[in-house]
């Protein structure tokens, strides 16, 4: 089995530490700031292996050097982005595997918040660490890459399994869904995700991880190819390429 341990940091990133509970292997997603972390594997008695990264970002290698220097963990990022990953030591592609453990990850090349961004599936376990590509009612900022190449990411996302878990970086949910509201005001998916949501809030619990059977009802990023977002934006006919670049411009001064 693959245990995950969502670990709150900075005002609103999540980094994940995963273990394989039939060798006592351990990776980290992501590395916003060391202390959390290391102070989580001392806690559980607890030796980092690995340390995945995401994207080049600040808040998810920030504190790679550090993690690497305490630990002696190998850093596995994008072969698209290695000189922005700090101490990598592996690169990897669109199909490569990661062995955390007994478990397997699928690396997903999935640019278009950042143009090396890669995501991790581990299948047995029916989880996708997503970075900043995909949040629950939301997705990443298109700050290096296309709309057509977030476009073509996102399919690559959807394709599989209804159940995965879709754990993204960032505690996002609250404000993406009051946007996707303005896009679709009668999803009732998505009114009872909002009350679902507050709730968990409300009680200072997480609202990550969603699913991606979750996304395709909620997400309007997701659902660009519908007849019925592409109404609300004024682009019926466009391309979905077109109305996500649209959408997410919107997004961008909401």
């Amino acid at each position: 089995m693959l245990q995950v341990l969502q670990i709150p940091v900075w005002r609103d990133n999540y980094a994940y530490l995963l273990r394989c509970t039939d060798t006592d292997t351990v990776a980290c997603v992501d590395s916003p700031e060391a202390a959390p972390i290391l102070q989580e594997l001392q806690t559980r008695g607890w030796t980092l292996d690995l340390l995945l990264n995401t994207h080049h970002h600040p808040d998810h290698v920030g504190a790679n050097s550090e993690l690497k220097r305490e630990t002696g963990c190998r850093v596995v990022g994008s072969c698209h982005d290695p000189e922005r990953i700090p101490g990598i030591d592996r690169q990897v592609d669109q199909g490569d595997q990661v062995q955390v453990g007994e478990q397997h990850a699928q690396v997903l090349f999935i640019p278009g918040h950042t143009r090396g961004h890669i995501a991790y599936y581990f299948a047995q376990a029916n989880a996708l660490f997503s970075g900043d590509t995909l949040f629950v009612a939301g997705c990443g900022r298109l700050f290096e890459g296309t709309a057509e190449q977030l476009w073509n990411s996102f399919q690559k996302l959807m394709a599989l399994p209804p159940q995965t878990q879709i754990y993204g970086a960032h505690e996002y949910t609250l404000s993406n869904i009051r946007f996707a509201k303005t896009v679709e005001p009668d999803n009732l998916a998505l009114q009872v995700l909002e009350t679902q949501a507050q709730a968990l809030r409300d009680s200072k619990q997480p609202t990550v991880p969603s699913t991606l059977a979750q996304e395709l009802q909620t997400n309007p990023f997701l659902r660009v190819d519908q007849p019925e977002i592409a109404r609300a934006l004024g682009l019926s006919g466009a391309p979905p390429a077109q109305v996500l670049g649209e959408l997410r411009a919107r997004k961008d001064v909401f």
